[in-house]
């Protein structure tokens, strides 16, 4: 077995961990925006429909 193998390996999963904890934090990152960007569409839905309301009112 080589001498340079266990640091080389310890090494590696080092990175590894480090590298599925960033994209752990990238994927929450990446849902709280998505939540985030809905909400915002459901306002604007809402919006909208209470617009054509009062101009369906207007109209009439």
């Amino acid at each position: 077995m080589s001498p340079f193998l266990v640091p080389l390996s310890v090494f590696a999963m080092v990175v590894l961990i480090v590298a599925i904890a960033e994209l752990a934090s990238i994927r929450n990152l990446e849902v709280d925006t998505h939540q985030k960007l809905h909400l915002a569409e459901l306002e604007h839905q809402q919006k909208m429909r209470e617009l054509e309301m009062e101009l369906q009112r207007i109209k009439q």
